[in-house]
Parts: structure tokens; C-alpha cells; sequence
């Protein structure tokens, strides 16, 4: 089926007519086009494409971004995302030859062929999640879609194995609450709320369109991704006995390294996209890759991340272990030693934007009296210094601001060093 194309669309204004008419452009154009009945989260995109054997997918979402957002997802057809040379060549494909109907009611969109993702989705997971585990420890769970693709996927998967759900903000809103869809600490207060008075197991959630997760504990404590990728690569070397390493991007923490470091496994380090993690999965090299900005995979799952498979995953790992999230954190520390990460955003002014270039060429031999070891330049500008602490420096790829990440031992020097990244920035 070299000519078929899937085409889904998330919870955003007028989602539903972007990927209709995206369909009726590829049935316009020679190909064919399988719209998704309904909104669709992106890893559940990359199913389709494989079990489908589709040459590509589209879907129409702005992921985590503000409500006025919109975009388009080109995955490949191995259901990861494409990379930026396949994405330019689609867009010079684009300008020089494609064929544009009027309408389309002109194209015949009565005709157009609809999916219905989820079930098969659904039963991949089965495939992928130790359920028998989770119901059996039993509990309660709370899940937070975030007014997005995730409802009725996730809690679904729960519920079908007898657990019982609280599902808040399950509705379409277009305008997510009045805010991004981004499953942070900061977004996450109601279903904290929820975690604690209804004594839940976890509190999960996802983004807009699914691909991104978060992780409330049993004690409203936030997991964050970097403490969640550690903790899954950890569960999943001692419960699964896969073979293989982890990657994760520069600008993820080193705290996954000292999970590899004391599992005698291979680190790989990405630029920023999950896409060269994707790579990785696909060569089968890795037990999980991830993000700090919550995205995950794993060994045998898709080129992509996927946030309700991440959800699933934390409490696997809490029935498994018989112990919640912190306290498995805590026995970590113990192990690898403990890592505070953090990072603040400044925006890209025209200023800042006419020095910028310059800045991250240079190679200090010290940042506020810290010796550099080390930088690496794969994805901005990365300073390791000579106490393992790090700063990393790199334009958003989706905002216009500039990220600072920075790394330490101790909250207390967390803020210090990323105080110099910003003095050093603006300087």
C-alpha cells in the first residue's frame, strides 16, 4: 500500500476541516487518503501507519503548544518523525507540483475512506504493558487528557482491566482551559487534587496530542520526566532483562547516564527531536530512549514518543515494585547518587537575536569561576565543568525564546548555575 496516506487531527478550532481537506488534496493527487474518525493522538498515528503499511501520516496538531496554535506532524513510513531533510523535500515537493482542488466538496470528500485508530492501538498496548500487574495490585488512578487526544485512550486501558479512573477535563475545549496543553507541574493542580483526596496510585497525564506525559505520585509529588526516564530504564533492565542502552537528548539528564553507568549499558546522546532517538529505537539498540521535555519509547514500541505508553509504564512499575514512585526514586539516589535539573527560557528579542550566533561560538575557560572541561556543540552549546555539573544554551526549535538548561547536585547551585547561563547569555 505504497500509496496510501494516513491523516488524523487533534481537539483544536476547526482540527476536523484542516484534515479533510488535507485528505481531498492527497486524493487529488494520486494518492490515497484514510482520515481517522475522530481526534487521534500521534503515536496512535504511527500505528496506523505500520499495521496499515502507509508510505506516511499527517496530523493536524500544535502538541503542547497555546491554544491559537496549529501545525502539521509528518511521520514516515516507519511511523517516526520525519527527519529535516525529508521534511524539505516534501515542502519543495510541495511548491513545484502538487494540485490543489477548489473545495472540497469539488474533490469528493463524501468519498473519503475513515479509520477508527483506537482499538487497534489499544490491543498493541496489550502487548506492551504488563496489565495483569496493575490489576492485580489494584488502586485507584486519576488521569488528566488535558482536554486532549488522550481521552478514552488511557483511562480506557485502565478501566478495561477493572481499575477504576478519575478522569478530569474529558471534553473538548479548543481552548484548553485558557492555556497550553502541557501536562507541567504548574498544569497539573486539579489532578494533583484529586490524587491526594481520592488516595489514587498516580495521578497521569497527557498533552494535546498525546505524545507527552506527566506523572503526579501517590503523595502529590510531580515526577519529572528526567527522574521518570531514569526510573523506567532502571524497571525495565531489571524487569524485562532486555539488552541494549538508553538515549537521551543533550539537554536530558545525567542521571540516565548513571543508571547505564551502573547497569554496565551503552549511553547515546541526541540532538533535540525525538527523531534521532526514533533512529535508535529503530536499530534496536536502545532499552528506552527519552526527553526532558517528556517524551518516551521503548525497545520494540514506535520511532515515537508516546505519552500515554509512558503513563502506563510508571505504573507498571509501582505494581511491580510494590512501592511508589518516590520511594523508588529515593533508593536510586542511593545507587547513582542524586541529580536536580532545571531550565528557564529568555526570550528572543531582535537584540538578543543579532548576538546570539556569536555568543554560542565562543569557548570560555570558565563560567562564574567554574572551570570548563568540556563543550559540546551537537544541539546549541553545551559547557560540562569539572564537577559533572553542566549548562546547555539553545534556541527553542517551536518559541521564540532561547532555553537554558543547567544541572547540578544541589538545588541551591541548580539556581546559581543557571543564573551564569542567563548572565552569560545577556552579557
Amino acid at each position: 500500500m505504497d500509496d496510501l496516506m494516513i491523516v488524523g487531527y487533534d481537539t483544536r478550532f476547526l482540527g476536523e476541516q484542516f484534515a479533510e481537506e488535507c485528505a481531498n488534496v492527497i486524493s487529488a493527487n494520486a494518492f490515497r487518503a484514510l482520515l481517522c474518525d475522530g481526534p487521534v493522538p500521534t503515536p496512535t498515528i504511527s500505528h496506523v501507519i505500520r499495521t496499515q503499511g502507509a508510505v506516511c501520516g499527517i496530523n493536524f496538531t500544535a502538541s503542547h503548544n497555546p491554544p491559537q496554535y496549529n501545525g502539521m506532524k509528518l511521520s514516515t513510513g516507519d511511523g517516526a518523525p520525519a527527519l529535516p531533510e525529508i521534511t524539505r523535500n516534501v515542502e519543495q515537493l510541495i511548491e513545484g507540483s502538487i494540485s490543489i482542488p477548489n473545495s472540497a466538496k469539488a474533490a469528493g470528500s463524501e468519498g473519503l475512506q475513515t479509520f477508527s485508530a483506537r482499538p487497534g492501538y489499544l490491543a498493541d498496548l496489550e502487548t506492551k504493558i504488563n496489565f495483569d500487574l496493575i490489576a492485580e495490585a489494584g488502586g485507584r488512578y486519576a488521569y488528566d487528557p488535558l482536554w486532549g487526544t488522550g481521552r478514552g485512550y488511557l483511562d480506557e486501558a485502565l478501566r478495561s482491566h477493572g481499575l477504576e479512573v478519575t478522569t478530569i477535563h474529558d471534553w473538548r475545549d479548543v481552548l484548553f482551559g485558557g492555556r497550553s496543553p502541557e501536562p507541567e507541574a504548574s498544569h497539573l493542580e486539579e489532578l494533583r487534587e484529586v490524587v491526594l483526596s481520592k488516595g489514587c496510585v498516580l495521578g497521569l497525564a497527557t498533552d494535546g496530542d498525546a505524545d507527552r506525559f506527566g506523572v503526579i505520585d501517590s503523595n502529590g509529588s510531580f515526577i519529572t520526566p528526567n527522574q521518570l526516564i531514569a526510573l523506567l530504564f532502571d524497571y525495565l533492565v531489571e524487569s524485562r532483562k532486555w539488552s541494549g542502552g538508553a538515549a537521551r537528548s543533550v539537554a536530558t539528564s545525567h542521571l540516565v547516564d548513571r543508571v547505564a553507568e551502573s547497569r554496565g549499558l551503552p549511553l547515546y546522546e541526541t540532538p533535540v527531536g525525538f527523531k534521532f532517538i526514533g533512529e535508535l529505537i529503530n536499530e534496536d539498540k536502545i532499552v528506552i530512549g527519552g526527553e526532558e521535555s517528556a517524551g518516551l519509547s521503548i525497545k520494540g514500541h514506535y520511532p515515537e514518543k508516546d505519552g500515554i505508553l509512558a503513563c502506563l509504564l510508571a505504573a507498571e512499575a509501582v505494581a511491580s515494585r510494590g512501592t511508589s514512585l518516590t520511594e523508588q526514586l529515593n533508593d536510586l539516589y542511593a545507587r547513582v547518587g542524586k541529580l536536580e535539573s532545571g531550565r528557564i527560557g529568555v526570550r528572543l528579542t531582535t537584540e538578543l537575536m543579532e548576538t546570539l550566533g556569536d555568543k554560542l561560538k565562543q569557548d570560555p575557560r570558565e563560567i562564574g569561576g567554574r572551570r570548563v572541561e568540556r563543550t559540546n556543540r551537537i544541539d546549541g552549546v553545551k559547557f560540562i565543568f569539572a564537577d559533572g555539573s553542566w549548562l546547555l544554551m539553545r534556541p527553542s526549535g517551536t518559541e521564540p525564546v532561547v532555553r537554558i538548561y543547567a544541572e547540578s547536585e544541589s538545588a541551591k547551585d541548580l539556581e546559581v548555575l543557571l543564573e551564569q547561563g542567563h548572565k552569560f547569555l545577556l552579557g
